[in-house]
């Protein structure tokens, strides 16, 4: 006599710590994810201020302790503090940049170059007007 049992039960996998995984009952947890995210360009300019407040403060002696502490280079830290010579009325508009749902950025770091090149605020003001605010 073959008697067989079968045992149906929903079952799913979860990574614990040094990647081990570890088989939980039931059905995995829904996660409510974000779908939109904050522009880099947007986190970019808050790095920036911030960098400036802990330099100001004497917390970080020069943009090399940042690049070193940060492991980038002492040029991509330049880069992301001249963002602090845009006129103050753009860099409040790239604080405040609408989500972005899905695709890319449609404002990046390198096309802010020429505009962070000018040094007169009105020049500045004009060239992300004719730039950004068409879009």
């Amino acid at each position: 006599m073959s008697d067989q049992l079968t045992v149906t039960r929903k079952i799913h996998f979860a990574t614990r710590a040094k990647g081990r995984r570890q088989i939980l009952p039931g059905q995995e947890p829904v996660r409510d994810l974000p779908t939109e995210r904050i522009p880099r360009i947007s986190r970019l300019m808050a790095l920036a201020i911030h960098f400036d407040g802990i330099i100001r403060a004497g917390g970080i002696l020069d943009y090399a302790d940042l690049a070193s502490l940060g492991h980038v280079s002492r040029a991509r830290v330049t880069q992301i503090m001249n963002l602090l010579l845009l006129a103050p009325d753009i860099q409040e508009q790239i604080l405040f940049l609408p989500s972005i749902a899905n695709g890319d950025d449609p404002i990046t770091e390198r096309h802010l170059r020429p505009i962070v090149s000018q040094c007169d605020w009105f020049r500045q003001r004009l060239l992300w007007n004719n730039v950004f605010c068409k879009k």
